[in-house]
């Protein structure tokens, strides 16, 4: 507010009126600058920085946090029960280099002295006592081979009409000279190992064979639609299941109608199926639009598990399914403001609580407790650290100003409060959702590689190859080999029941 001092009021209330005001209005000022001061420090965290919170160290003897009053920090005591040191000696990685592994062949090259060293100063012969063995890794580059389909004809020679031949086998790719390994290794590359086919073409002149990226592009796109019935299949197991994990990531997508370029689409992630044996799915779509995953879940029954997304808000309509939260989402904001400051303040405080509440999985993890005992085990441990840490939420947030990100932080935690501790429900649902956030990750990695899909149908069949290749990966299983034995069997299916021998788990795990 501005202030003529020529027009000052002369009573004395008027001027403490004023001065209440300038107070209130400094005080509002002081608020925005620290609050501004705080995203900066963020923003430049959050790009220079490491974004790994493994790094994130807790002073677990430091027996004070802070309050925040007016812009600056008060410490209050707390105390923290020290961890045992031998918990990080356990920890520490195995030194020295792995062995080679003893399947690979071995090539022999053996290294001897001359005879005439065989004999030793005295006279005496020198005998065998034994060996040392010196490994090395040899690379012989990829090898390729054209295969062969010799069908003899047969004719009638009296009447010169009659001609007979064999049938050639059922292919993947008819009048195609890709064969099963070929399609798989090209899908592999792209999808997994994030070489665009631009640059699949180049390594492929370079091994003298002409195979153009629209020829590459045009196997992936038909083959990806010959799998759609295994893509089904998993849908519908992961649907019979009553677990689910979902999360959403971007991707750009040209030449979809009505819509430009430059618009943002999105593929939907889905994680379920048995525990043991899990399945995942990518599903493609347009729009970010919390229908499309109300249309994938539309006969679900169970726990669904998801970020605060209100694309999911659907679910608490439904009374066959339960909503569950993720504690990582939780814990993130607190963890990057306790990269910001060195001393424990309030985020590292509720980090503590955080690290209880993982400290209870890990002993689950390790003994690797059926979901009845680590259901059993949460009961016990789990409750009286999230009474504590959802007090401690209650006491302190008002001390933190609206602006701050702690406030909006806590806030988070608050009001997602029922939904973050639906996991102590079922020994089977996790306490985040790393897992599905896990499949996601190559698809990032992939999308900084080759940018973009170039059209729908180039979407949809990205979908379909990440959902083969990282339920693959979910289930141990090497991706190549599990695809190159799914294009050899897939032109024989006929009904449903010969897709669900194909999906990964039936080929792999159950024979």
């Amino acid at each position: 507010m501005e202030i003529n001092i020529n027009s000052l009021p002369s009573t004395a209330d008027s001027l403490k009126k004023i001065i209440v005001d300038l107070q209130q209005e400094l005080h509002a000022y002081k608020e925005k600058y620290f609050s501004l001061i705080e995203q900066i420090r963020l923003a430049r965290q959050q790009r220079f920085s490491s974004s790994s919170e493994k790094r994130l160290q807790i002073n677990l003897f430091d027996n004070g946090h802070h309050e925040y009053v007016e812009g600056t920090e008060v410490a209050m005591p707390f105390v923290i029960s020290p961890r045992d040191p031998r918990d990080d000696f356990m920890q520490k990685k195995q030194r020295g280099r792995r062995s080679l592994p003893k399947e690979l062949p071995r090539e022999v090259v053996f290294h001897d002295i001359p005879e005439s060293a065989k004999i030793c100063e005295c006279g005496a012969h020198l005998i065998r006592m034994g060996e040392e063995v010196t490994e090395q890794l040899k690379y012989v580059p990829a090898k390729l081979s054209v295969l062969q389909h010799i069908r003899p004809k047969y004719a009638c020679r009296p009447c010169q009409e009659y001609v007979a031949i064999a049938h050639l086998p059922k292919f993947i790719l008819p009048k195609s000279i890709a064969t099963p390994e070929l399609v798989a290794h090209v899908i592999v590359a792209k999808y997994m190992d994030h070489l665009p086919l631009y640059r699949q073409e180049t390594m492929w002149k370079r091994l003298e064979v002409d195979l153009t990226r629209s020829s590459l592009s045009n196997w992936i796109l038909k083959v990806a639609v010959l799998c759609q019935p295994i893509i089904k299949q998993l849908q519908q197991n992961i649907l019979r299941s009553s677990y689910i994990q979902a999360d959403e990531t971007t991707v750009q997508v040209l030449s979809e109608f009505t819509r430009q370029n430059t618009q943002k689409s999105y593929m939907w992630v889905f994680r379920g199926g048995d525990l043991a044996h899990p399945c995942i799915v990518y599903n493609y779509r347009e729009t970010r639009g919390g229908y499309h995953a109300e249309e994938f879940l539309t006969d679900f029954k169970g726990y669904l598990q998801t970020d605060a997304y209100s694309g999911y808000n659907w679910a608490c309509d439904r009374k066959n399914v339960i909503t569950v939260g993720c504690m990582a989402h939780a814990r993130r904001p607190f963890a990057a403001l306790a990269k910001l400051s060195k001393k424990t303040g309030l985020a590292m405080q509720a980090l503590h609580y955080f690290q209880k509440l993982y400290a209870i999985e890990k002993i689950a993890r390790n003994k690797e407790l059926s979901p009845e005992k680590r259901y059993e085990l949460r009961c016990i441990k789990a409750p009286p650290i999230l009474d504590e840490f959802k007090k401690w939420l209650e006491e302190h947030i008002h001390t933190v100003p609206e602006q701050h990100k702690m406030r909006q932080a806590m806030q988070y935690v608050l009001r997602h409060w029922e939904n973050l501790t639906n996991y102590l429900k079922d020994g089977r649902i996790e306490i985040d959702n790393n897992a599905v956030e896990n499949a996601i990750r190559p698809f990032a990695l992939g999308r900084k590689n080759w940018l973009f899909a170039g059209s729908p149908s180039g979407a949809h069949a990205a979908a379909t190859f990440y959902s083969l290749i990282e339920t693959c990966k979910a289930n141990y299983i090497n991706p190549y080999h599990y695809l190159c034995t799914l294009f050899q069997r897939l032109p024989l299916c006929q009904i449903d029941d010969d897709y669900l021998t194909l999906l990964p788990q039936s080929i792999f795990l159950k024979k």
